[in-house]
């Protein structure tokens, strides 16, 4: 009796790899998406802020404009 003769023959073994590696590849493929994810939310909030800062910004030079006392001080 050899090794072979022990574990068996090579089909299931095939098949634990073919599904080893494909759980390693959905893990990758979860782990990929969760960074785009990541990414994509902090572009979003980087956008939103920036809209937010130019919003206010404009909101002050209408002020200024309408009152141009308080642009000096």
């Amino acid at each position: 009796m050899n090794g072979e003769e022990l574990a068996g023959p090579a089909g299931p073994k095939l098949v634990r790899l073919l599904y080893f590696l494909g759980a390693g590849y959905l893990l990758n493929l979860f782990r990929f998406s969760v960074i785009c994810v990541a990414s994509i939310n902090k572009w979003r909030d980087l956008q939103r802020k920036s809209m937010v800062l130019q919003q206010q910004q404009q909101q002050q030079q209408q002020q200024n404009q309408e009152n141009p006392a308080n642009a000096l001080k």
